[in-house]
């Protein structure tokens, strides 16, 4: 009979594959042999217990495996924290001017530094507003910028928010109040983190007497150099922002930086005094400072008139690549940021003179 009774036959009958079975038709399948049966019955229990053993094994494998890592939450990044706005400005906690010694630890290296003087000796063109703003847009990009205002109205200063009767030393000091010749003497003057990446280097009304003050003494021309040589390579860039003169002041710029920054009004009297400026650079070069060149020159105050477009026109035609292809728009934002002692980019981020001076600082950065 089998391994099988004879009642678990006819329940596998219909289990039998048709290859076996054949064409026989339903009543025909109880007549096939119980030798056929038997080994069709035969071959399931043998592949059972193949099953039984492959499903054993794989049980004892999974109990000696490590717990899979659960996987990773698909859940976004937390937002960067927002920096701490008491990190930044003049005045610290106790109500004074911050010093040197409050400045935060710079976390990267700042490498070569470039020192560019910011100078038309035309005033009203726009160059303390393109310090500030140069200075702190290259501060928001991680750059170390040292903003030397050397411009006796202090527009640099005030227009940082940095109180003139809260300051005990300007670059008034640097230049004339430096009896011992100490190189670290710039450290009791800067005003550290003023914004983000920027310190200060204030001036006062007391410089406007330097010119003549500087006249008598020795190696008058170098004074600005050499008290910022000491901090070569703690800052990328050293900013100075200019007067509106050629005098003793501005020849100091001159010595000291590496480029020239030209800030040029879209009107009329743009040109004028260019040539003489140019005539000085060239002079100071020849004779003293070998690597000073022209950095650029940035046009400002653009309105959509015939006169601004002509005004431009005519600059490009003659200084052709040494032109910034920013061009600083004519904005009421740009003004008012100075009365809430912020440069555009913080105290009107999207405005067109906020976009304007990212735009000019990228330009200045690809210029090395």
């Amino acid at each position: 009979m089998g391994l099988f009774s004879s009642r678990k036959k006819e329940a596998l009958i219909t289990q039998i594959p048709a290859d076996v079975i054949g064409s026989v038709s339903a009543p025909a399948r109880v007549a096939v042999p119980d030798a056929v049966i038997d080994t069709e019955l035969s071959r399931q229990a043998e592949e059972a217990v193949v099953v039984e053993r492959e499903e054993h094994a794989f049980a004892v494998e999974s109990a000696a495996a490590p717990a899979p890592e659960p996987e990773a939450a698909l859940t976004a990044a937390p937002a960067p924290e927002p920096e701490d706005p008491d990190l930044y400005g003049p005045i610290g906690a106790d109500g004074k001017l911050r010093t040197y010694r409050d400045k935060l630890p710079v976390t990267r290296v700042a490498g070569q530094t470039k020192v560019v003087c910011v100078l038309n000796q035309k005033g009203g063109v726009g160059k303390s507003t393109t310090a500030i703003n140069l200075s702190a847009v290259l501060g928001d990009m991680g750059r170390q910028v040292l903003l030397v205002d050397l411009d006796p109205q202090g527009n640099s200063t005030s227009g940082l928010g940095i109180p003139k009767r809260l300051i005990q030393k300007s670059t008034y000091d640097v230049l004339l109040n430096n009896k011992d010749g100490d190189p670290r003497y710039l450290e009791q003057v800067i005003i550290p983190d003023v914004v983000k990446g920027v310190d200060v280097v204030p001036a006062t009304l007391d410089l406007a007497s330097a010119e003549l003050e500087l006249v008598m003494e020795f190696s008058r021309e170098s004074r600005l150099k050499n008290a910022l040589g000491a901090y070569l390579g703690r800052y990328d860039y050293m900013i100075i922002d200019c007067p509106p003169s050629l005098g003793l002041l501005t020849v100091n710029a001159l010595v000291a930086a590496d480029k020239i920054l030209t800030p040029i009004q879209c009107e009329f009297y743009a040109l004028e005094g260019l040539t003489k400026l140019l005539e000085t650079k060239d002079r100071v070069k020849k004779t003293i400072n070998p690597r000073l060149d022209m950095l650029g020159i940035v046009m400002t105050m653009y309105s959509r008139t015939n006169l601004a477009d002509q005004v431009v026109e005519e600059v490009r035609k003659h200084f052709g690549n040494l032109v910034f292809d920013t061009v600083i728009p004519r904005n009421v934002k740009i003004s008012e940021a100075p009365s809430f002692g912020l440069p555009v980019t913080q105290h009107a981020p999207n405005s067109k003179g906020a976009q304007a001076y990212v735009a000019l600082a990228k330009e200045v950065i690809a210029r090395g």
